[in-house]
């Protein structure tokens, strides 16, 4: 018999009431369906058009609200900002879905979580002005996260990923980041997106300024970096986006036998140099396709 593998107190840190460390979320309480925003704030709105709600807890930038939307569980979580969150979120979600809290050991069956993560984002190219819809098809990762974890290349485009190290000159310069290219999935992909978004390839960074190729008081080690990347073509499709989340989503997903994708609302063109703040009422109808969807 194969012995299960034991998660001690110092891996998989447990609160006194039963929740997971960083989310403060027991067991019971995750649906399988789950929707990831970056704002706390969001939540409630998201939250707002449920029909019910069983719980909702805060922690830190945590904020969890399990409830209904016409017949179907669904958990809405904020992450914060970036990918380092993502790697706390989405570690935190599997174990309360796949771990026993009991015994600490690996449930026998793994049971996949639906994850799609609601957000905003600046658009690169000509057709992404502010107010379009983006469904990242394929996220590319500046950050690094998922190069900490086995079966990195496996879960990711290798091609993709050299086309595009070549194509910023990145290769062999070891001050530049190692990105990484991952397919979201490809089910989900279609239910959410069908035919009215934009469907492309989104950029997840590390940053806000300097990693998305915004000066202020500091110069960037690239200053062509994002003409470079508005230009990188792939099998026919362009990067479409910058945000800061997707790519990690879609990486730790794949690992954890998950179904993940993203949609971003387009806030700012950074074509167009153009960017829109009053986008809250919009961001509510991407919130309604994607319950109607989910």
């Amino acid at each position: 018999m194969q012995t299960k593998t034991y998660f001690p107190p110092s891996e998989l840190i447990i609160n006194e009431d039963g929740s997971v460390f960083h989310l403060h979320v027991r067991p019971e309480q995750l649906a399988d369906k789950v929707i990831l925003v970056g704002d706390p704030g969001r939540v409630n709105l998201v939250a707002s058009h449920f029909d019910t709600k069983e719980c909702d807890i805060q922690s830190r930038e945590f904020h969890t609200i399990t409830g209904t939307y016409q017949g179907k569980r669904i958990t809405v979580v904020s992450t914060g900002i970036g990918c380092d969150n993502i790697d706390i979120v989405l570690n935190e979600l599997d174990a309360l879905a796949n771990i026993d809290f009991g015994t600490r050991e690996e449930k026998d069956s793994l049971r996949q979580l639906e994850l799609v993560r609601i957000g905003t984002c600046g658009g690169l190219q000509p057709y992404t002005p502010a107010g379009t819809f983006i469904c990242s098809e394929i996220s590319i990762g500046f950050d690094g996260l998922l190069n900490f974890y086995e079966g990195r290349n496996a879960v990711s485009d290798l091609p993709l990923e050299r086309a595009l190290l070549n194509h910023l000159g990145w290769t062999g310069n070891l001050c530049s980041p190692t990105p990484y290219a991952v397919h979201a999935n490809h089910e989900l992909v279609e239910r959410i997106a069908r035919n009215d978004m934009v469907r492309g390839i989104t950029v997840a960074c590390g940053g806000f300024f300097g990693p998305q190729g915004r000066r202020l008081r500091i110069p960037l080690a690239d200053p062509r970096q994002n003409e470079k990347i508005e230009s990188f073509e792939y099998k026919g499709q362009h990067i479409t986006n910058y945000e800061m989340e997707s790519s990690a989503i879609a990486g730790l997903s794949l690992l954890l036998g998950h179904k993940a994708t993203t949609v971003c609302m387009v806030i700012a063109n950074r074509v167009k140099q153009e960017a829109n703040t009053g986008y809250k009422n919009q961001i509510d109808d991407l919130i309604r396709v994607v319950l109607e969807r989910i």
